[in-house]
């Protein structure tokens, strides 16, 4: 496991996956989205991975985000975790965006294994 500090929040790469959990109030920005292609290229070379954005502070999203998220050939799956009521709504609406796997999960251990089994069967979810 590998913790990366940015100006936008937290991310922690572990084998198969990035977590996320991005600071209260800012909005990611399709700049901001350079990390995860950094990350990409970095730590995931030659492998496919997953996203989970762990939301537990609220912040804004650029939609335009996943569309080029949707451009790293390697990510295979994204996870949003959040109990939030307009977070959900947030999530069907960014689906919206991303032409990849893209689940919402109540708990973060749930994401998780849902990024491993994706990995594991691509097929079974297209």
């Amino acid at each position: 496991m590998i913790i990366k500090e940015y100006h936008f929040g937290k991310l922690t790469i572990y084998d198969h996956c990035v977590v996320s959990v991005m600071n209260e109030g800012i909005t990611v920005t399709p700049k901001d989205n350079d990390v995860l292609k950094e990350i990409s290229e970095t730590y995931f070379k030659g492998k496919t991975f997953g996203y989970i954005s762990n939301r537990i502070n609220s912040y804004s999203i650029d939609p335009s985000v996943y569309i080029q998220t949707s451009k790293i050939e390697n990510l295979v799956a994204f996870a949003i975790v959040t109990t939030d009521s307009i977070g959900l709504l947030n999530t069907e609406i960014e689906k919206m965006f991303f032409d990849k796997p893209f689940e919402h999960f109540l708990l973060l251990e749930e994401a998780i294994e849902w990024i491993k089994t994706t990995i594991e069967n691509p097929k079974k979810l297209i």
